[in-house]
């Protein structure tokens, strides 16, 4: 879980099958709104009405993402308390936790005094912007790997620093925001202790630097940077004995993906029930696979 980055590994474990749960409250960009998620979920700590607000027309919280936003207040508390037990029951069962930092940097509500995980296009002056001290990011990851362990004594964390830059920040405070986490991140990381570091920050920006790597808005790494660093992932953390299985969802994926000019022909229905016979072959192997 963490920053957007996470979405696009977490994307890639999804195509592929393997049995994954990815940001179930949202994008969280910086390490104490992960932390205050963890400590809510694994203390089973439902939301109620006053952790929820009215803005542009929909019920929010300052602990998610704005995707989370509903109409109704009811609908709202059933979505995020939804979510919260499902990030709970996979914290306690997960072989290994993903959790990629994007920023540093972290906006605290003046009128509750508390860090936020979205400010929601609430007015900016309703908040104070700081930059978080590497001694108070390492600190807050020891807290999440104590909490998780506490539950999870044997659960594998993957620490890594989403490439993508927050330029909003500018591009100064951009560099600034990253030094800290990735400082941070290294204070905390024991392989020995099952606690690991994937450089998926440190790839993108010296070995895929071109921008030809980039998305148009010169910030995301685009869908072939992404395949780069998913390989690379995939040689580093994937068992061996899990190529072949991939290669064969691969092409699964891609002939569900299919779209023919003519969907009633023969050779489409032919190409169909094909398919299909290999789902079902797939299937009687690994009954949890669902396409």
């Amino acid at each position: 879980m963490g920053s957007c980055f996470t979405e696009n590994i977490g994307d890639k474990l999804s195509y592929f099958k393997f049995q994954s749960l990815q940001n179930p409250m949202g994008i969280l960009f910086q390490p104490l709104a992960i932390e205050k998620l963890i400590t809510r979920a694994i203390n089973q700590e439902q939301f109620s009405e006053e952790d929820l607000f009215q803005q542009d027309g929909s019920w929010r919280c300052f602990d998610v993402h704005s995707s989370l936003a509903k109409e109704s207040k009811e609908t709202s508390l059933s979505t995020l308390n939804q979510g919260l037990q499902q990030l709970g029951e996979r914290l306690t069962s997960a072989s290994h936790i993903i959790l990629s930092l994007g920023t540093a940097w972290a906006y605290r509500y003046v009128e509750s005094d508390e860090f936020v995980a979205n400010c929601h296009k609430v007015p900016q002056k309703k908040f104070l912007k700081e930059l978080l001290p590497v001694e108070a990011i390492s600190a807050s990851l020891e807290n999440i790997v104590a909490l998780v362990r506490d539950v999870n004594p044997e659960v594998t964390f993957i620490f890594t620093v989403s490439p993508v830059r927050h330029i909003k920040d500018g591009i100064v405070e951009n560099m600034r925001s990253k030094s800290h986490i990735i400082a941070a991140v290294h204070e905390v990381v024991e392989p020995r202790k099952q606690l690991h570091y994937f450089p998926s920050y440190e790839i993108m920006m010296d070995e895929l630097r071109d921008y030809r790597f980039y998305e148009r808005d010169m910030l995301h790494p685009n869908s072939l940077a992404i395949d780069i660093i998913w390989k690379k992932f995939n040689q580093a953390w994937m068992a061996s004995t899990t190529y072949d299985l991939q290669k064969e969802i691969g092409n699964i994926q891609q002939g569900l993906q299919h779209r023919p000019f003519h969907p009633n022909s023969e050779g489409h229905q032919a190409f169909q029930q094909k398919l299909q016979q290999k789902i079902d072959s797939l299937q009687q192997k690994l009954p949890h696979l669902r396409f």
